[in-house]
């Protein structure tokens, strides 16, 4: 499952894992939202809701894509967060993992200040 996302001038493909939470999210497509950003970490509520699944996990890389059941939004993750004690990215809870970046997320550091954030089906 791929897809596109696009903040400001910054464009990149993403592709999703083949979990019901990942199917979820990814059958909700297209979705167009402000966002909020902690550390290096945007996150916006989506119309999905799920439970933790076994995906589970506080320990994730840069370039992940995350779940947040407590507040049923999609983390996108491209750096440290204010809870890493080093280069990795550490949710504030445990987040369902349910796709990637591929290629630079670093590149959405230069795009914290846009206003929305646009994921579509590609």
């Amino acid at each position: 499952m791929r897809a596109r996302m696009i903040v400001g001038s910054v464009e990149l493909d993403l592709v999703f894992d083949d979990t019901e939470t990942a199917r979820a999210v990814y059958g909700a497509l297209p979705l167009e939202s402000g966002f909020n950003v902690w550390g290096d970490e945007f996150y916006f509520e989506v119309p999905v809701v799920m439970e933790l699944d076994p995906t589970a996990t506080t320990s994730v890389k840069v370039g992940d894509i995350g779940y947040w059941p407590p507040g049923s939004a999609l983390a996108i993750f491209f750096g440290p967060t204010p809870m890493s004690t080093g280069h990795d990215p550490v949710p504030a809870s445990e987040v369902n993992i349910v796709g990637r970046i591929e290629g630079d997320s670093a590149l959405l550091k230069k795009v914290k200040d846009s206003a929305s954030i646009k994921i579509e089906k590609s």
